[in-house]
């Protein structure tokens, strides 16, 4: 692969291949949105398709949900988007650009300063497009989207358009677990648009103000739950099996490290690299204050190594925040755990308790918080804990560019050497599936067996019919899009059956039936 690809030659290239399109690009475009086009929007949902799958439909602990993207205002202020959603915003004086003020100062080696909710400009901070430094003092700006509902705009109509799809599915809980019959472990899943008022769009489609998400909330009992069921809790130190079948005994660290090694192998099978996968672990105050963990896994960028997804453990906050703001309960009961309870002595009940307020108040947390949770538990009843990997689809579809995209020099055999394009995806993601070519157009009988072998391919598969021009410019143009077949239907076809198979990476080419072909062709797209 070509690691020293240059963004702009790869953003020409999705441009002249139909992959992405500068948003409103007649009338001068807009900053920090993107169209994908008919090979881009192909990527798209290939990338959500295997994402659903890998995470549904190939489960049985997990169900999905499709919400709205406006929701009511409440929901963001019980999970304190609406007050505390904002990055710190800093203008030039001079050349009037306006920037994101920690980004400004991580791009010139400093630390912005912070000291409760305010926010400091180092010394020496200066302005990257004019060097001036004449800049603004920081300040914070809030990132979502307002709108309203209904016919009046005023204050009563205020919405927003969603920042992400988490909210959702803690909002609607409660009807998911009456409604889906699974029982705490188990996960809600959502892909769908979320919007965020970047103060700086930047590096091609990686930080946009239009985007998707791929989210999973994946709920699990309190620990303490789990010591009561299972009579101890398992953590990572007692090397549990994370690539087996998740245990009843699991702790939420296991459950957090299960789902980092879930997305991991996730990215692996759709074909990047484990060499360009990173792991950043937050610690200190890059975690939210309700975060146990927050993992990051990242993709070495040409332009630097970056976010693409963050599994977050983050407690019972979501679920009790809306309990505490809606007035109505997010618990859950488990019989099993009821009995369990029951079956425990006085001491060893005192015991458990005893344990439970120290482990809290080490936590921050006060002794009158853990009797509340411990009487609700006793009687069998919880506010679940949820582990989030999140995921962006538009990062995650640069990624697969970056990483497919490869410039070949070869040589004919009289010594010519021309460069060939390729972007070298997964089938699995390709965008298209196999090229189907009739040797030529003119023939009829020949035209019309291509035409029906494509008719058969297209019913199971995204293929592209190319008729025009010589068959070598034909697999250049396949190569481009990262088609990773093309079938090429000659004369010899109308004889035995047998076409010709072209492999894109290897451009090894094989006679093959066409049973055959689709047997082939739905091992590897899977």
């Amino acid at each position: 692969m070509n690691k020293n690809i240059n963004m702009e030659i790869l953003a020409s290239l999705c441009k002249r291949r139909g992959f992405i399109f500068q948003s409103s690009e007649l009338y001068g475009g807009i900053n920090g949105f993107w169209d994908y086009g008919p090979l881009g929007s192909e990527l798209k949902r290939n990338i959500k398709d295997a994402w659903w799958k890998a995470m549904v439909r190939s489960r049985e602990d997990v169900v999905g949900l499709d919400a709205t993207i406006i929701m009511h205002p409440a929901i963001w202020k019980a999970s304190g988007h609406a007050d505390g959603f904002a990055d710190p915003m800093v203008d030039c004086k001079d050349c009037r650009k306006r920037f994101r003020a920690d980004q400004l100062c991580e791009e010139q080696g400093k630390q912005l300063i912070k000291e409760g909710s305010t926010f400091t400009l180092p010394e020496g901070t200066v302005c990257p497009a004019c060097g001036s430094k004449n800049l603004t003092a920081p300040r914070s700006f809030n990132l979502m989207f307002k709108t309203y509902v209904g016919p009046v705009e005023d204050d009563s109509a205020v919405a927003w358009l969603r920042p992400e799809t988490a909210q959702a599915i803690f909002a609607q809980f409660n009807n998911i677990y009456a409604t889906a019959r699974q029982k705490v472990p188990f996960g809600v899943a959502q892909t769908g648009k979320s919007f965020r008022n970047e103060i700086n769009p930047r590096n091609y489609t990686f930080r946009s103000r239009e985007f998707e998400q791929m989210e999973l909330e994946f709920f699990i009992p309190p620990d303490e739950a789990v010591e009561l069921l299972c009579g101890h809790v398992a953590t990572l130190a007692d090397n549990p099996d994370l690539a087996g079948a998740p245990q009843p005994d699991w702790g939420w660290e296991v459950w957090h490290r299960y789902w980092v090694e879930q997305r991991l192998a996730f990215y692996r099978a759709i074909g990047l690299p484990e060499a360009d996968l990173h792991l950043y672990w937050q610690t200190g105050d890059e975690l939210a204050h309700y975060a146990r963990a927050c993992v990051d896994i990242e993709y070495a960028f040409p332009f630097g190594i970056q976010e693409l997804e963050g599994i977050a453990a983050r407690s019972d906050f979501d679920l009790t925040q809306h309990q505490k703001h809606s007035g109505k309960s997010m618990e859950v009961f488990d019989e099993a755990l009821k009995n369990a309870a029951k079956a425990k002595t006085p001491d060893e009940l005192a015991a458990f308790r005893a344990k439970t307020v120290a482990a809290w108040t080490a936590r921050g947390k006060t002794a009158e918080d853990a009797d509340a949770f411990l009487d609700k538990l006793l009687e069998g009843k919880y506010v679940p804990h949820v582990i989030e990997p999140s995921a962006g689809t538009d990062r995650l579809a640069l990624a697969l560019l970056c990483n497919a995209y490869d410039e070949e020099t070869l040589t004919d055999a009289k010594g010519k050497t021309d460069t060939r394009t390729v972007l070298r995806f997964s089938p699995a993601i390709a965008p298209i599936k196999a090229g189907v070519f009739p040797l030529v157009k003119n023939k009829p009988e020949l035209y019309a067996k291509a035409r029906e072998i494509f008719a058969r391919l297209q019913r199971r598969w995204n293929c592209f019919w190319d008729e025009a021009g010589a068959i070598g410019r034909r697999y250049r143009r396949m190569d481009e899009a990262g088609t990773p077949w093309c079938v090429t239907v000659d004369f010899q076809t109308l004889e035995d059956g047998t076409v010709t198979l072209r492999e894109r990476d290897s451009m090894t080419q094989e006679r093959i039936t066409l049973d055959a072909l689709v047997a082939k062709l739905d091992e590897a797209i899977g």
